[in-house]
């Protein structure tokens, strides 16, 4: 069962300053990662430094793939994930290196023997999830929250992972904001 497409609008100014619809329709980038097959990210915009220019620049979600946001950036994707199957769960961990390096971060995988799941990463980053549709789990090195349609999820750099484990397709809307890790939560720190 897939979901529906998503429907983009993105503003702009005229010549005269007035404005108008810039584009209208389906996103231009649209991925299904080759490793974890039914996980499919939805590329809807990026901002490459704060304060953002507010331009009519070209859009940035063209060119390739790349989970975290620009440095100084932002990003926002809708992300697909399909249910866990036993087959993932028990040899996921071995694709991780190409699933992460198909979206550009190939280090972001953490998942190590003892990892809770096979998804384990994580990203100098602050990321707001919001759940749109379905169930999906949130695995945390300790502990986990069963979340729903509607639930928000504050990320904060933490080594996560996303566990469909209600049989029908999730879909999450990220919104991620580089970021720098403080001392205190070093990754190096702590062996990760």
């Amino acid at each position: 069962m897939s979901l529906s497409p998503i429907r983009r609008v993105v503003t702009a100014h005229d010549a005269h300053g007035e404005a108008v619809i810039a584009a209208d329709g389906s996103l231009p980038t649209v991925v299904e990662l080759a490793a974890i097959p039914g996980t499919i990210f939805h590329e809807v915009w990026s901002t490459a430094a704060t304060p953002v220019a507010v331009d009519n620049g070209p859009d940035p979600t063209i060119g390739p793939l790349c989970l975290p946001p620009p440095a100084h950036g932002t990003r926002i994707r809708f992300v697909d994930i399909p249910p866990d199957t036993q087959d993932f769960l028990e040899h996921g961990a071995a694709r991780m290196k190409d699933a992460f390096s198909q979206v550009g971060d190939v280090h972001a995988s953490t998942v190590r023997a003892d990892s809770p799941h096979p998804l384990m990463h994580r990203t100098e980053t602050v990321d707001y999830g919001v759940v749109i549709s379905g169930e999906i789990t949130l695995v945390l090195d300790k502990g986990e929250a069963n979340l729903k349609a509607g639930d928000v999820v504050i990320q904060r750099g933490t080594n996560h992972a996303w566990a469909n484990r209600s049989g029908k397709p999730c879909r999450m809307l990220f919104m991620l904001v580089d970021g720098q890790f403080s001392e205190d939560v070093n990754p190096s720190r702590h062996g990760s």
